[in-house]
């Protein structure tokens, strides 16, 4: 055995040794870490599952009800088509479309001159038959006084008042006809019948026009109606006495209400909609004939379920809601059946039943069983 010099231990390199101690240790106290953490010990801790904190809503039936808006535009209650009592040719028409008119007012007026003719025919047979009957009647009072002094026959008496009593009988027919005559001399003027507005025109000064035929349209003024084009489906939903609140589009603060007055018979053959009349109860004079409007009205249903949308989710291409155990406080996937689409809500028609807590917000990051914490919940 050799012993270790003085000079030979002032040469030993202890610096170097002592940082390789240093580095082992602090290997040993890593490696102890490592050892003692739980990932290497899972048998020892058990894995604790996640609770999600979820907001929910406890469903319940309510009744539903609906706002429905069309729109339409305003009609006259009453509106006539006026038009002559005889043919002619129309020589002058003082209204046009737009005009206001009063009741007795011209309108139009047809060529005078034949009925003038032949109210101067009738008048003069009128003549005519009242010279006749004058005649006639101083016949028969010679008669009448010969016959009572026995100079004629009974006979000649019953000719002579005979006579008187034809004579009578033309007058009153030639009466007739000058009453006819002057009646048509006043045809050839058409008056309106009612204070109104024009609405339409069927023909202009020089037209040859026959009886009857439509000269001006006039829209009375006795009332106001809203129009609307409806679907036959809101027709069968909506009640018989629904009140219709009925703006004007052009400035929403002018209103007015009515109720339904006249449901048309027939659909629109090429828009299928049946046309709906709202009598309005006085109509502001800013609803002008034409005016557009829309027309809205709430509709009452049977008590339905709906949830809010943030709800929805959905499973193998159906509609499905995460339902809430409140005994395990895990959810589970529920499919529903959805009845209509509202903003922001859904009204479901089948799955879900009055007292089932729905989640409402956290849908994304849930699965079957998971443990949840409500958040918020109301009924």
């Amino acid at each position: 055995m050799k012993l270790i010099t003085q000079e030979a231990l002032k040469s030993f390199p202890f610096a170097a040794l002592e940082e390789r101690r240093k580095f082992l240790g602090t290997m040993l106290l890593v490696a102890a870490a490592i050892a003692g953490s739980p990932g290497c010990h899972k048998e020892a801790e058990a894995y604790a599952p996640e609770v999600r904190p979820v907001r929910t809503i406890t469903v319940a039936r309510e009744p539903a009800s609906e706002t429905i808006v069309l729109t339409g535009h305003i009609e006259a209650e009453n509106e006539a088509a006026l038009g002559f009592r005889i043919s002619g040719r129309m020589i002058e028409r003082l209204v046009n479309v737009g005009d206001r008119v009063k009741a007795g007012q011209v309108l139009a007026r047809l060529d005078p001159q034949d009925e003038r003719n032949g109210l101067r025919s009738a008048e003069a047979s009128l003549s005519a038959a009242q010279g006749q009957l004058t005649q006639a009647r101083n016949n028969f009072e010679r008669q009448r006084r010969l016959q009572q002094r026995g100079v004629i026959s009974k006979a000649e008496f019953d000719s002579g008042q005979e006579a008187l009593q034809t004579a009578q009988a033309r007058v009153d027919d030639a009466e007739a006809q000058v009453k006819l005559a002057s009646d048509r001399l006043s045809f050839t003027e058409l008056e309106a019948d009612a204070a109104g507005s024009v609405t339409a025109r069927g023909a202009e000064p020089g037209e040859v026009v026959q009886a009857g035929q439509m000269i001006v349209r006039i829209a009375r003024q006795d009332g106001r109606d809203a129009v609307f084009d409806v679907p036959a489906q809101l027709l069968r939903s909506a009640p018989s006495e629904a009140e219709i609140t009925v703006h004007l589009i052009e400035d929403p603060s002018v209103t007015a209400m009515g109720r339904v007055r006249e449901v048309g018979e027939q659909a629109d053959p090429v828009t299928r909609t049946f046309q709906v009349k709202v009598g309005l109860t006085d109509p502001p004079p800013a609803m002008r004939l034409g005016s557009t409007v829309t027309g809205s009205a709430r509709l009452n249903s049977a008590p339905v379920i709906t949830i809010p949308a943030s709800a929805l989710t959905k499973v193998n291409q159906q509609s499905a809601v995460w339902v809430v155990d409140p005994s395990s406080s895990t959810v589970s996937m529920k499919n529903i059946d959805i009845l209509r689409y509202d903003p922001g809500a859904v009204v479901v028609s089948h799955g879900l039943d009055p007292g089932d807590i729905v989640v409402t917000a956290g849908v994304q990051a849930l699965h079957p069983g998971q443990k949840v914490r409500l958040l918020a919940q109301t009924s």
